[in-house]
């Protein structure tokens, strides 16, 4: 019997890469050697893996040093932006919520900086849903790592994590818990144990 709901963030709760890609864009253009073209499709399609790894395959022609260096600044100055600004939620995002409250222990596990997690809840009004969230940015550990640290400051049993990447599926096998794919994302999941073509079929997966 399923005792909570661990979420990924982007690709699965919301789309916040057209905010995104306008800091991106605006913090690498203070860089002269920077002439790779940086755009939200660009970016959605690196979303999953960890910040490091966008900065750098986002911006293959500066250095590895550069390109973090950008990331740090854009994501930076990107929370304050999404959090008056938002992004755009998934269909049924809020309803499905309210109603998966009733019967389960909601969470958020993400791979991103301070700050992200808590722009995306206060932009759309969700502190409510979710008891706790967790983020490398935090605790310099990967999702993996960061699913198990929810599972164990909050006492999980039986936990699912649902995501929309290869990167989601492989860090739930590895925390040792289900993996529900939202193919309606981002990404694509090699292997996964469920999987869901909009937010709220949720309901009927888990009923």
């Amino acid at each position: 019997m399923i005792d909570s709901i661990i979420f990924d963030l982007d690709g699965t709760l919301w789309d916040s890469t057209d905010a995104a890609a306008v800091i991106w864009r605006e913090v690498a253009g203070k860089y002269l050697e920077v002439s790779d073209i940086i755009s939200a499709d660009r970016l959605k399609s690196l979303y999953g893996l960890p910040l490091e790894e966008i900065a750098i395959k986002l911006l293959p022609g500066v250095s590895r040093e550069t390109a973090i260096e950008i990331m740090r600044e854009s994501t930076a100055k990107q929370c304050p932006y999404l959090e008056k600004v938002g992004g755009i939620l998934f269909p049924g995002i809020e309803e499905t919520l309210k109603k998966l409250k009733e019967k389960f222990r909601l969470f958020i596990v993400s791979n991103c900086e301070e700050g992200y997690i808590q722009s995306f809840l206060k932009a759309h009004q969700l502190q409510d849903y979710f008891e706790d969230f967790e983020y490398p940015g935090r605790t310099g550990v990967l999702k993996a790592a960061n699913i198990r640290l929810i599972m164990e400051r909050n006492h999980l049993k039986t936990p699912i994590y649902v995501g929309d990447t290869k990167g989601d599926a492989a860090a739930a096998k590895e925390a040792g818990i289900p993996f529900v794919y939202a193919r309606y994302g981002f990404g694509q999941a090699g292997e996964f144990d469920y999987a869901i073509d909009s937010f709220g079929e949720l309901l009927q997966l888990v009923k």
